[in-house]
């Protein structure tokens, strides 16, 4: 065993009985590296990551190899996901030196921290143009002992190159336009892939902030290319193989052009994002598939990735059996012996074939339409649509016998905030208690589980089996402040809204840079080599763009022009990068999307149990909404939106503001829609 036996990390702990004696980061390994006059080699990776998994099989559990490592070196292991502030430094790091990065991430660094060496996968022996791991280690070693002075400089060469290389230092402040928007459209179009939708080549991730802002732009515009890139791109992840046909979920990412052969990981992240724009985009175009995406990725959530106190799971693994995807394919034989007669249906409607399309198994993926099948099988649509629901169901429970993937089963703070908002909004919009019940259950485990005792409005990172550990990052606190602002417009409970408020002044306190922004850490984080502030998107939304969410959320919910004026300012400085790069900072343009969208504030006074409140709800959750806020409740709530505010007549009264300006109040559900629609009087 080495230091890792005491992490609650499941990365960490995959390590914790290799020969090399790894310690987590923390000041014992800081403090061993000056004193042993040792450099570091930092390993950081993450549970799911599957070539993460083949370098610890083929040189972390290597004696020789750990024996060099333990000799020469002090060595520092890192879960990416616990750790965004190291990942995020370096990975630039890694980006600067070598041009490009990914998982596992092999860094070299000083006493101090400073990296001056790294890479990503090194092979055991050479191949490929990559060079042995050994010969890394000799070769380091070699640097360190005889040119010091040359590495000490390089890498403080790179930690301030890094350090300058902020992408908001040099960018303007003019006031906000939509024609920054529309540009974004543009380059949207011109980087389509429009035979196999999607952005970019192999391999293709999925864009789920991009597809937010597209449906976004058409509701505010009207404009139907922008619909078209949205709904074809959901339309063909939705059919293919980086879609689970059997359980629901999405795995990460399409390693081909045409969705169909995934990289088999199911993130938390991804499946919370995609609900919520598969959830939206059924709101615009009411087709019934995207009801059913959205409910099979909730479901597979709740099945698969709920602790029962309430949290969410972050990840499960590719690999099963040491085999990547050994868990979703099929041979063919396997699907007739399940399903007998009905195997030939099932077959041509998700492309089963002896020879396979996945290392000679198949990857189920849609490849027919019901209506052709029934034609073909003498059948109705209904009937044809009934035997291949049965034969899902009937495969997924000859599935679920096989060895199931590895799960990582730490519960991080932001990405629960994810879910918890595309839980809210399921509930909210499809009319599901279950899913009510769901984000309710996780908004009391963030705030019992994840709150850090003594200190108000503080958030722990990460939690695991009922330890809470490691400071909240930026993304912590944004994310689940836009959660338990969106379960607050589900509920209209007050103390959803408070806790929302609660995180946002703390995010601000502790977090803001004077130079507009914010760092990615709080004030009283351990000292790093530099204090990292992301802005651009990745897979997650970057804690900037969340954070601007939450401003310009509450600012309409509370009249405080601070929020307001923070959010519009930051803006405007990342504004001219928004439309040159629109899949790096989708969640800019959701948030200047919502700044530029015309924003309504609805304050529905009345009783958000009674009949009354209940038809105004149901008419303002039938339609996709996105620029606007709502309140419920009576005068004395908590939320200032509906202060000063009263029932008409002692009917539930809705009030409808925007710009500064606010409607007659109206008692009558007609009205309302009439108001809602733009046609008053």
């Amino acid at each position: 065993m080495n230091k890792l036996i005491s992490e609650t990390s499941p990365y960490l702990l995959q390590h914790a009985h290799n020969p090399v004696e790894w310690y987590p980061w923390g000041e014992e390994a800081l403090a061993k590296a000056r004193a042993e006059d040792k450099p570091i080699f930092l390993s950081i990776g993450y549970a799911a990551c599957h070539w993460c998994h083949v370098m610890a099989h083929e040189s972390f559990e290597n004696d020789r190899i750990a024996a060099l490592m333990n000799e020469y070196y002090v060595n520092v292991k890192v879960d990416r996901e616990e750790r965004p502030d190291l990942d995020s430094i370096y990975m630039d790091a890694v980006v600067s030196m070598t041009g490009h990065g990914g998982w596992p991430m092999s860094v070299f660094l000083a006493p101090d921290g400073k990296p001056f060496y790294g890479g990503t996968y090194f092979p055991p022996t050479g191949r490929g143009g990559m060079p042995a791991f050994p010969e890394v280690l000799e070769g380091v070693h070699d640097a360190w002992i005889n040119r010091r002075e040359t590495v000490l400089k390089g890498g403080s060469d790179i930690v301030d190159h890094i350090r300058q290389n902020d992408v908001t230092a040099a960018i303007g402040a003019d006031a906000l336009t939509p024609d920054t928007l529309k540009r974004a459209v543009e380059a949207l179009w011109s980087q389509f892939d429009w035979r196999d939708a999607g952005w970019g080549s192999a391999p293709k991730f999925p864009q789920p902030m991009a597809i937010e802002f597209l449906l976004r732009h058409h509701r505010r515009t009207g404009d139907p290319l922008a619909l078209e890139m949205a709904t074809k791109t959901l339309d063909v992840m939705m059919r293919g193989g980086i879609y689970d046909q059997l359980g629901g979920g999405f795995h990460r990412y399409s390693t081909d052009a045409l969705w169909l052969v995934p990289h088999f990981e199911k993130m938390l992240y991804d499946n919370s994002q995609l609900a919520r724009a598969y959830l939206h985009a059924w709101q615009v175009t009411g087709k019934p598939e995207y009801r059913r995406c959205v409910e099979e990725i909730l479901d597979y959530v709740l099945r698969e990735m709920t602790d029962t106190s309430g949290g969410f799971y972050s990840t499960q693994d590719a690999d099963s059996e040491g085999e990547e995807g050994r868990f979703f394919v099929w041979e063919e034989a396997e699907v007739d012996s399940v399903l007998g007669d009905d195997a030939p249906l099932f077959k041509k409607m998700y492309g089963v074939t002896m020879r396979g399309n996945f290392e000679g198994k198949n990857i189920l993926s849609i490849v027919s339409d019901v209506e052709t099948l029934a034609r073909k099988h003498d059948l109705s649509v209904a009937e044809a649509e009934a035997k291949l629901a049965a034969a899902r169901k009937r495969l997924f429970d000859a599935r679920e016998k096989r060895v199931h993937p590895g799960l990582d089963d730490k519960v991080l703070s932001g990405w629960n905030g994810l879910m918890l908002a595309a839980f809210a909004e399921a509930a909210r919009f499809l009319n599901r208690d279950d899913y009510r019940a769901a984000a309710v259950a996780n908004a009391e485990f963030l705030w019992r589980e994840m709150s850090t005792p003594g200190r108000a409005g503080r958030l722990y990172r990460s939690w695991r089996r009922g330890k809470a550990k490691l400071n909240g990052y930026l993304e912590d606190y944004a994310a689940v402040a836009e959660g338990l602002l969106t379960l607050y417009e589900t509920t209209f409970e007050g103390r959803w809204f408070n806790a929302a408020r609660e995180l946002t002044e703390t995010m601000i306190a502790h977090f803001a840079n004077p130079g507009g922004g914010f760092f990615d850490t709080s004030d009283d984080h351990e000292s790093l080599v530099f204090r990292p502030k992301s802005v651009q998107d990745n897979a997650v939304p970057c804690g900037n763009s969340l954070a601007v969410t939450v401003l310009l959320k509450l600012a309409a919910l509370t009249a405080e022009t601070r929020n307001a004026d923070m959010a519009e300012k930051i803006l405007r400085h990342i504004q001219p990068i928004l439309a040159r790069y629109p899949t790096g900072f989708g969640q800019w343009l959701v948030a200047s999307s919502f700044a530029l969208g015309g924003v309504r504030e609805i304050a529905i006074v009345g009783d958000p149990n009674g009949d009354d409140t209940k038809a105004m709800l149901s008419v303002l959750w039938g339609a996709f909404r996105p620029f606007q806020v709502t309140a419920v409740g009576g005068v004395d709530s908590l939320v200032p939106l509906l202060h000063d505010r009263a029932k008409i007549d002692g009917k539930a009264t809705a009030y409808v503001c925007e710009h500064f300006a606010c409607r007659r109040p109206v008692t009558e559900v007609e009205e309302f829609r009439k108001l809602l629609e733009g046609k008053e009087g």
